[in-house]
């Protein structure tokens, strides 16, 4: 063999040799999940991801599972290689949106705070609805006509069950796991159909359903927690449970890079609230 060809091996080899791998920014998405994150990069997550790995120096690597029962299982504490249970190699190390101090994994600090909110599509009677509790005491014949979309678990069914109004829900599940709709891209056409008129729903969502219409199209009011229903949540990123490491890098970066992200948010038109104590 020549000199030739022996060098060009060992330069070959040490391209692809994983010390000089590039570092990766591996987080767990779902592919199909606006204003969150999308396969094509368009969601707000993504958008803090690229943020972050480029802060770092790293290349965004997604793990791709539907949002549903199971996803952490799934991606998070899910080996690289499915029979190795014992393995410290694993698919992916960061979810880029968990409530704070969500059970199944360790959370960084907040890095946002949005609240559930009275979506009401604008031109169908209910105009001067300015507050949720309006609903409440509306006249019967009123209150009948009312289609509002709920859900199989969450604050807004709750609110409901508590003031009288479950007879007027429209019932959607939290996890569908439609390959072609999330939640709020089945909500949205479910108002263009008039098939409903309003919807308690989570900010973020919330958001994504008023960027698909004209302005103007929707009221948003916001749901006002109480001692006995909690509607605003701190976000946070999750990562494995003993990753200190972890969690203390994407700390640093979520109070370094704290205007980015207010700004990055501020495009996709979340309603952000202070925590309600209560």
């Amino acid at each position: 063999m020549s000199i030739l060809k022996i060098v060009a091996g060992l330069s070959l080899a040490v391209i692809i040799s994983p010390a000089f791998a590039e570092e990766k920014f591996k987080v767990c998405a779902d592919p199909l999940n606006p204003p969150y994150s999308t396969k094509k990069g368009e969601g707000f997550e993504n958008k803090i991801a690229e943020l972050f790995a480029k802060e770092v120096d790293h290349k965004v690597e997604y793990t791709w599972f539907a949002q549903r029962i199971g996803f952490i299982r799934n991606t998070l504490t899910a080996s690289v290689n499915d029979r190795d249970v014992d393995s410290d190699q694993y698919k992916c190390d960061i979810v880029m949106g968990v409530p704070a101090g969500y059970d199944m994994t360790l959370t960084t600090l907040p890095y946002y705070t949005s609240t559930y909110v009275l979506l009401i599509a604008r031109g169908r009677g209910w105009d001067d609805i300015k507050d949720a509790t309006q609903l409440t005491e509306l006249p019967l014949e009123r209150q009948e006509a009312l289609r509002i979309a709920m859900f199989d678990r969450g604050p807004g069914t709750t609110w409901m069950q508590q003031n009288g109004l479950l007879d007027q829900g429209v019932s959607y599940q939290s996890m569908s796991g439609d390959s072609e709709n999330n939640v709020a891209m089945q909500i949205d056409k479910d108002f263009k159909a008039k098939k409903i008129d309003m919807v308690i729903l989570w900010g973020p969502m919330a958001a994504y359903v008023m960027s698909q219409s004209p302005k103007n199209s929707y009221s948003m009011v916001l749901m006002k927690s109480t001692p006995k229903i909690k509607f605003d949540f701190a976000m946070a990123m999750g990562v494995r449970k003993g990753d200190k490491e972890k969690k203390a890098m994407l700390d640093k970066l979520i109070v370094n890079k704290a205007n980015e992200i207010a700004e990055i948010i501020k495009r996709y038109n979340i309603p952000l609230v202070s925590i309600n104590k209560n």
